[in-house]
């Protein structure tokens, strides 16, 4: 066995191997997909000087393609900047749409909330990858509905799905809870959610775990009995 068949992702350094089984690509994180004109500049800069291929990515990263392993830690050296969880078994992504803060469209403020909750979960350790969307209208920009939790503003509060998922089984997710009135209490139910999932037996995505319990059971489970009555009523 030759030593490139041998190579794996490097999940320490952010590091994907790529098709040529020598080079790798890797990620920096840039939260709800917001940068800055010095941040792009600096990525263009690493990108020229290791001679890696750009790519726009669906988790609103920039993809560096084609890093040699030897050039791994210069590379992020050079970057400063923190890796995105693009593999593991972690949250992967907080995907946002551009909300209240530039888009007509909007009615809720996604970019405040998407950014609240990357900074608390992303790269969060996991039974299994975990992927959440923040979109502020019911256009859904940022693909709520095939998210592990998704969270979409409406005229009347936010609505949060759960299980759902665009992989070899695309699975729709399942309303939660609807006109959920704050940020401060899509965070606390979020937290329910993830909390329930970290302590749960399967290991699974999280809509492995929906379809086996049901949403009404899950609903019951993560947000009580009570609460559970109240947001399936809504």
């Amino acid at each position: 066995m030759t030593e490139a068949m041998t190579k794996k992702d490097i999940p320490t350094k952010g590091a994907i191997l790529q098709r040529d089984r020598e080079t790798y690509a890797i990620a920096p994180h840039i939260p709800g997909g917001f940068t800055d004109t010095a941040t792009l500049r600096k990525i263009c800069d690493v990108a020229d000087k290791y001679n890696l291929a750009l790519k726009i990515t669906s988790a609103q990263r920039i993809a560096m393609i084609g890093a040699k392993e030897e050039e791994l830690d210069a590379i992020w050296s050079d970057l400063a900047q923190n890796p995105g969880a693009a593999i593991g078994l972690c949250v992967r992504s907080v995907k946002v749409c551009p909300g209240t803060q530039h888009c007509k469209r909007a009615v809720l403020d996604s970019a405040s909330l998407g950014l609240k909750l990357d900074r608390i979960y992303h790269a969060m350790e996991l039974p299994n990858k975990m992927k959440m969307g923040v979109s502020g209208c019911l256009l859904s920009c940022s693909e709520s509905g095939v998210k592990d939790i998704g969270i979409v503003g409406h005229n009347k509060g936010w609505r949060i799905f759960v299980g759902g998922n665009a992989g070899p089984r695309p699975r729709l997710g399942e309303m939660l809870v609807d006109n959920v009135q704050s940020e401060e209490e899509v965070l606390e139910i979020v937290a329910k959610v993830v909390d329930f999932y970290k302590n749960d037996p399967q290991q699974g995505r999280i809509g492995k775990l929906v379809e086996e319990m049901g949403i009404e059971a899950f609903r019951a489970k993560v947000l009580g009995t009570a609460a559970a009555a109240a947001g399936s009523a809504k």
